[in-house]
């Protein structure tokens, strides 16, 4: 079984995200499966998505950033980052962390 975690930074600040709604779904036949919801801790981290893990398929990680930008009196454009990838099953770990600035996001495939 794979686990899947995530690490936000707030690239504007400089700093991490903390206390970001961070949820998974599985996509299957074009319906979304809730997997795992959490927040980020004080470091941006959100490391207990998958506890059991997760099999090989297509996955969505999404983050609630605007909820984050209003509680920091902030403007953003987006109302939510999501990530949208393909889980191997021989690979027992996907680290999938977002930059994270009020008008831009990015992502990328973390250790």
């Amino acid at each position: 079984m794979t686990k899947i975690t995530t690490h936000i930074l707030d690239t504007s600040l400089g700093k991490p995200a903390a206390q970001v709604r961070v949820w998974l779904e599985k996509i299957e036949d074009g319906r979304a499966t809730k997997i795992g919801e959490s927040a980020t801790d004080e470091d941006g981290r959100a490391t207990s998505l998958t506890p059991d893990g997760v099999s090989a398929g297509n996955y969505r990680l999404y983050a609630d950033v605007g909820n984050y930008f209003a509680t920091t009196a902030r403007e953003t454009l987006y109302n939510l980052a999501i990530v949208d990838v393909n889980i191997a099953a021989d690979q027992p770990h996907y680290h999938l962390p977002i930059l994270l600035g009020p008008y831009s996001y990015s992502t990328y495939r973390g250790s």
